[in-house]
């Protein structure tokens, strides 16, 4: 597998690094696409980054995390290829991969501790899709994108 692409704005630093330090503990490969410090700045900027690495085929998969989740799931679902999901369980973080083929797990460092968070982000990178009926749903996704795009 390809290294998991990382990033967040600044309400959310401190967990994305609590986020690396457990992918360094369990020896998942990740990108940190930023923000590196704690001065305000703007979550779209830190989603297109990470997004535009995954339609470039660097990455499979994709972790923004932001205060809520909820920006960088909708500034990432506007961006070509990108299927977010802004998750503070693990079972949407499980389904949101089996089913729809999430390759962006948004959460929020406002919204859930960073134990849950780590729980979270390995069951999301590494839960497979199912393919099968879920598949159409998914290629009907990219239709409407594609549609709506012009």
């Amino acid at each position: 597998m390809k290294p998991i692409a990382i990033a967040c704005d600044h309400a959310a630093l401190d967990l994305k690094e609590e986020i690396k330090k457990h992918f360094d503990e369990t020896g998942v490969e990740y990108v940190d696409y930023g923000t590196y410090e704690n001065k305000s700045c703007n979550y779209p900027d830190y989603a297109e980054k990470l997004c535009t690495a995954i339609y470039e085929k660097k990455h499979e998969l994709g972790i923004l995390v932001c205060g809520t989740g909820i920006g960088m799931s909708m500034a990432a679902n506007k961006c070509r290829g990108i299927r977010a999901a802004c998750c503070s369980d693990t079972f949407s973080a499980r389904f949101t991969r089996l089913h729809n083929d999430a390759n962006v797990l948004c959460m929020g460092a406002r919204v859930i501790g960073a134990g849950l968070a780590c729980d979270i982000a390995d069951i999301f990178i590494n839960t497979a899709f199912e393919g099968g009926r879920h598949q159409t749903r998914v290629d009907m996704i990219t239709a409407l994108e594609e549609k709506l795009s012009k």
